[in-house]
């Protein structure tokens, strides 16, 4: 009797390691596949890529948001990339085209927005390749394909 209680328990641990093993994988292969985030479908086109590590905030918040000519930016539903950080203003921010550069454009925000550590004091400022956004406490990163 010991031996076949034994026995079952050695499958149930197998299959309990096999299990484990296969959500690993699995865990790693959608992480690899976040990365890549559509290369191909999105290739040229600027975008905002999260700094933040999703998994440390409160609110549901995308890795990527693809630029358009304009974007909102806010805690209101009403805007095209939603934060429902408490420090991010209703209408924030936005980030619109002109003359085919970026233009990220502070709309009286309570707690400011900050490109590269530094508050916008002129209310706007010219997006390059590589410049951080911050939000509330949260963090973009402006890439752009043609820089």
């Amino acid at each position: 009797m010991f031996d076949l209680i034994s026995s079952i328990l050695k499958y149930i641990f197998t299959l309990i390691i096999y299990l484990f093993i296969f959500g690993v994988i699995r865990l790693i292969y959608l992480d690899i596949k976040s990365m890549n985030f559509k290369k191909s479908e999105n290739e040229g086109y600027p975008y905002l890529k999260l700094i933040n590590q999703r998994e440390n905030l409160d609110f549901k918040i995308e890795e990527t948001y693809m630029l358009k000519n304009h974007i909102s930016v806010g805690r209101g539903n009403n805007n095209d990339i939603v934060i429902k950080d408490p420090f991010v203003s209703g209408k924030h921010a936005e980030i619109n085209v002109v003359d085919n550069n970026f233009v990220l454009r502070d709309l009286n925000s309570k707690n400011g927005t900050f490109l590269n550590g530094e508050i916008l004091q002129e209310g706007f400022a010219y997006l390059k390749d590589g410049d951080k956004i911050k939000f509330g406490l949260i963090d973009f990163l402006f890439v752009d394909y043609k820089a």
